[in-house]
């Protein structure tokens, strides 16, 4: 098997735990993996504002609140407007999304960042380049994205934004 043949397999792998994970996230949560990030942000945070979500997981302010949108109809979040400056609007957990945000399974980075962790700084660099490189010959480093490994709510989020 040629190299170019195995790196492809090795793509392809990736791109299924990917799903696979995304999927029974989604079946045992309800939620997407840029939900639950989302989430766990403004747990972590307390109120939050979009931009300042947006920022915190390296996605489009059109995308975040897409997300929001739809966690706030799900009743998992709310959104209060400031009292003295109406532009800006702060985003809590309702007491259903902190119950939610309890009883979700892990985001499948918080064990790939565990082992990358364990890697040597040098294995690290290495490994980096490499992947930028993919995304480069991918056409896919300009592409809006979060360090969540997801792929659910990227392709709706997508779709939409393309309408």
């Amino acid at each position: 098997m040629q190299t170019h043949d195995q790196v492809l397999i090795a793509l392809r792998q990736i791109i299924r735990a990917i799903d696979l994970h995304s999927k029974k996230l989604e079946r045992e949560s309800g939620l997407t993996g840029p939900q639950l990030l989302i989430m766990q942000i403004i747990h972590e945070e307390g109120p939050v504002t979009s931009g300042v979500l947006a920022r915190s997981v390296s996605l489009s302010q059109a995308t975040v609140t897409t997300i929001l949108d739809r966690l706030e109809k799900k009743t998992y979040l709310t959104r209060e407007r400031d009292s003295k400056d109406k532009r800006k609007v702060w985003i809590n957990l309702s007491d259903t999304g902190k119950q939610v945000l309890k009883s979700a399974p892990a985001l499948l980075q918080e064990s790939f960042v565990k082992s990358f962790g364990e890697m040597k700084e040098w294995e690290q660099s290495l490994l980096l380049s490499s992947l930028q490189r993919i995304a480069s010959m991918m056409q896919a480093s300009d592409l809006d994205a979060s360090p969540v490994l997801d792929s659910s709510e990227e392709r709706l989020v997508n779709v939409e934004e393309s309408k």
